[in-house]
């Protein structure tokens, strides 16, 4: 195996890395194989004004393809978010208005370019060419596909089987967002698992249109911290990347060891190999907490700066090690109630207090820390889906997850 077939064989397994699927990989590796830079793209309708790093899941992906020198187009859907998608619910998603839309796509274009490089990156936005089109062109576009194939998509399925409404107008969605791939003339593009039909559009209408048909790369869609539910804001479970450094590394540092390395492999900017030699380090007796402090710098760092995360380290430790977190603290789930649970009854269900009345006495008595901060309010709730560490006194600690 000659060089370039090396370099080709490296790029390929560094796009896949963390991946869910490509399709088509024989396909890849010839327009790889071109030497030309590739159109990457991936989309985003603004209907939420802030990222999580779930969502730079597909941003990290983008970032290693510029990285490999291609060329990012990160769509903002600033015309298909007025239609509404309903991906993932078993509902029509309100569509927004133009003055929600262009708010909202500001603060993507703020947010983005933490993660990727600017000089390699084109923002665009699909109003630039379906504001074209015409009622002629729309209708043209609707006759390339039947409604039973739309109804292979997952949730319009699921929906007609049960006798829930599907507006005409969702089915342009999957239409437009195929048709966003042949205005870009993209090589590749990128989405969540639950995308795949979306993306799969895509190619189908690329050669509709005489093109080439696009590769589609599915990346998995990231568990928040509780390590159960996707990473979602409405469950509480998120890493915000405009959270605080402080906020920022005492969540990341909240995650169990077996969740660490999913965070790693979809997250992280080092190496396989580097992850790798982790990994073989704690199988051999290294504290998995020093390879989550490396975690969580890396992602501070990324999203702050390397001095804020430094000092995000030093308050972590602070808090923490001065009350020496055990190695082998408990990991343990509490039932909640209507979506929340008391901070007394919290601490009783984990075994950390006798009754609601020691939890009580011990938070008046200034006892009681989650995550380092000292609880005064003894009425305090909190959500399912939080993951907190909970001390109680000097010695009794642990890591509490709230079904």
């Amino acid at each position: 195996m000659n060089m370039t077939e090396m370099t080709h064989q490296d790029a390929l397994a560094q796009i896949k890395r963390g991946a869910h699927e490509l399709l088509l990989e024989d396909e890849l590796k010839q327009r790889l194989a071109s030497g030309r830079p590739l159109r990457v793209k991936a989309g985003f309708d603004p209907t939420a004004p802030d990222l999580h790093i779930g969502h730079t899941v597909l941003l990290n992906k983008m970032r290693q393809l510029q990285d490999l020198g291609h060329h990012a187009l990160f769509l903002i859907g600033d015309f298909t978010g007025m239609i509404g998608d309903p991906t993932g619910k078993n509902t029509t998603r309100p569509p927004l208005s133009r003055e929600q839309v262009l708010e909202n796509a500001q603060s993507y274009r703020d947010q983005v370019f933490k993660v990727l490089d600017p000089d390699r990156t084109e923002i665009v936005f699909n109003s630039a060419w379906m504001d074209k089109f015409s009622a002629v062109d729309l209708i043209k576009l609707a006759a390339t596909h039947t409604v039973a194939r739309m109804l292979e998509r997952d949730d319009f399925g699921k929906r007609y089987k049960a006798n829930q409404p599907i507006a005409i107008h969702e089915f342009i969605y999957p239409l437009v967002q195929g048709y966003d791939s042949v205005a870009l003339k993209a090589d590749i593009e990128l989405g969540g698992t639950d995308q795949k039909f979306n993306l799969l559009m895509g190619r189908e209408l690329q050669k509709h249109y005489g093109q080439p048909a696009q590769c589609v790369l599915t990346m998995p869609l990231l568990e928040g911290l509780d390590g159960v539910n996707k990473m979602s804001k409405s469950l509480g479970n998120y890493v915000g990347i405009t959270d605080t450094p402080q906020d920022m590394f005492g969540k990341l540092m909240s995650v169990s060891d077996e969740l660490m390395w999913r965070y790693l492999e979809l997250l992280s900017f080092r190496s396989i190999g580097e992850i790798a030699g982790w990994r073989a380090e704690v199988e051999q007796g290294r504290n998995p907490r020093d390879i989550k402090v490396l975690l969580a710098q890396e992602i501070v760092a990324r999203f702050h700066s390397q001095q804020a995360a430094e000092a995000a380290l030093a308050e972590f430790e602070a808090r923490f090690r001065q009350g020496v977190l055990p190695d082998d603290m408990p990991e343990i789930t509490v039932a909640g109630t209507n979506g929340q649970i008391g901070i007394a009854q919290l601490l009783k269900q984990a075994g950390l207090v006798a009754s609601t009345s020691e939890a009580l006495r011990m938070i008046d008595q200034g006892g009681v820390r989650l995550d380092g901060e000292k609880v005064s309010d003894r009425a305090l709730q909190l959500k399912a889906s939080a993951v907190v560490v909970a001390q109680v006194g000097k010695r009794k600690f642990a890591r509490i997850t709230v079904n």
